[in-house]
């Protein structure tokens, strides 16, 4: 039987090593880009985080909120827009039952968040959601990987240092990562082995949900979205076989 607890370890959400790791900003120009040109306009983010991108959007002048699950990512959130004095709302919820009781003009989920929706009902109710949250005129951008067998298959032979840093409170990190991928339920079970200040400390899920691209064209459609534009980078070239990326421009289908 497949092991059906498909996680995210604690310690990849360690609001500290998170934000070690995660310092690059590539996708912000892309989504800022896409910002309505009304600074007036309801912005909302779902997977927030620690506000990698929610934040610079704030100091953009624009309303956003931000939604995530794990408390120390939004208290990490929270810290850093007290320190920037940017009024933001940040809101811990689960994205697959979000009600807001508003609607907004831009929503986005980035970062390869809906890789964590492990069923396929968890993916639908979450655009049901933003759905239900997305004004008549609004967009919703989002982005994910494009599957990789090849790559997959290679790298499950292998265990491979795939991070080194030290953290804002002095640790240093080192991560090597290990995967295995399950045809069943499209799951590609990531460990992530993390050595801090030496020593070995512990091996922490990374489960991601694989999406191929008609697959994922398709179920958007069927909730109810129209594939504006659907580009290969944060650069916007088109989708092709060797795209990295999926990402997305929506709009809502007018009933």
């Amino acid at each position: 039987m497949t092991d059906k607890n498909y996680i995210v370890g604690d310690l990849i959400y360690d609001a500290a090593i998170y934000d070690g790791l995660n310092t690059f900003l590539d996708d912000l120009e892309f989504y800022k880009k896409w910002l309505p040109k009304d600074k007036e306009a309801n912005i909302l983010e779902l997977c927030c985080g620690t506000g990698r991108l929610t934040i610079p959007i704030a100091k953009e002048g624009y309303n956003i909120t931000g939604v995530d699950y794990t408390a120390s990512m939004l208290n990490q959130a929270i810290a850093k827009a007290n320190k920037e004095q940017l009024s933001i709302d940040f809101v811990q919820e689960d994205i697959r039952t979000l009600d807001l009781g508003k609607r907004f003009d831009f929503i986005f989920i980035p970062f390869n968040s809906i890789h964590h929706l492990y069923k396929n009902e968890d993916l639908f109710k979450v655009l049901k959601i933003v759905k239900k949250h997305l004004q008549e005129n609004g967009i919703f951008l989002l982005d994910c990987f494009n599957p990789n067998i090849r790559y997959i298959v290679h790298k499950e032979k292998k265990k491979d240092t795939m991070a080194e840093y030290t953290t804002s409170n002095g640790r240093k990190v080192m991560i090597k990562q290990t995967m295995c991928y399950e045809n069943a339920t499209q799951i590609n079970r990531i460990k992530w082995h993390y050595y801090i200040d030496g020593v070995f400390h512990s091996i922490q899920n990374l489960d991601m949900r694989m999406f191929f691209p008609k697959e994922l064209d398709f179920y958007l459609k069927s909730s109810g979205f129209n594939i504006v534009h659907k580009f290969g980078s944060f650069e916007e070239d088109d989708f092709c076989n060797d795209s990295e990326k999926q990402i997305y421009v929506l709009s809502k289908k007018i009933v």
